[in-house]
């Protein structure tokens, strides 16, 4: 079964007399442990449509099963428990907290949402830590390491929950082109390890050429593509 299905999805903002329609009637589905990217120029509608997925953004229109639930109806409430559950997220900017160390981050989404025993959480977070190699900076502070450990940590964090599905809006944008292939090598590694679907909102070539499905979004609609020998694109 697909873990993300979209139909007739549509999202309209309105402000005043101004009406923009940033997805317009789209419909894809996506398949459980899959590498996916969203790409298209900036205004295409890319992180509106993760935001929806995500369960951070309701759509105005149409249907959107997320890990086997429609979420279009869902209440803050519900949709925070639902996120809590399913969805991990990494953020370009990390969206680490300054005030706690590595370890106290990736073990922060299990305290608030989940609510795990402490010696439970703690094997948890050290787990992962190993997996995604930082484990020997977990009692480090964000700002005591390097882009790349900030967003290995970020990953941790995203998948401590046992997340089905983490969604990536432009995770290799602040890093160095090395640091951002063994980002890329990394979530490759944790998707076949865990079996977790990575998808992606990008602009970068190499996270389009590591994708195996490409969805190319352009003015809020998905546009078909020819497969270029990379990623299946649709």
């Amino acid at each position: 079964m697909s873990i993300v299905v979209a139909s007739n999805l549509e999202k309209t903002y309105v402000a005043g007399e101004i009406t923009v329609k940033a997805i317009e009637g789209i419909d894809f589905s996506i398949e459980p442990a899959s590498f996916v990217s969203f790409v298209g120029p900036s205004g295409s509608g890319k992180s509106t449509l993760l935001n929806m997925i995500g369960c951070l953004d309701p759509p105005t229109g149409g249907s959107l099963q997320v890990v086997g639930q429609e979420v279009s109806n869902l209440n803050r409430q519900e949709a925070a428990q639902f996120r809590g559950e399913h969805i991990g997220f990494v953020f370009q900017d990390f969206n680490l907290i300054p005030i706690l160390t590595v370890s106290e981050n990736v073990e922060y989404p299990l305290q608030m949402v989940q609510n795990w025993p402490r010696q439970k959480r703690k094997k948890r977070v050290q787990d992962l830590l190993e997996a995604v190699g930082v484990a020997d900076q977990a009692d480090k502070y964000p700002n005591q390491i390097s882009g790349g450990q900030k967003q290995r940590v970020a990953v941790a964090r995203a998948l401590v929950t046992n997340a089905r599905l983490v969604l990536a809006d432009e995770p290799t944008a602040n890093l160095d082109r090395e640091t951002a292939n063994r980002i890329i090598e990394l979530m490759k590694k944790m998707r076949d390890e865990f079996e977790t679907t990575f998808i992606f909102s990008t602009h970068d070539p190499k996270v389009v050429r590591n994708a195996e499905v490409v969805f190319t979004l352009e003015d809020g609609k998905l546009q078909k593509n020819e497969n270029n020998g990379g990623g299946q694109h649709v």
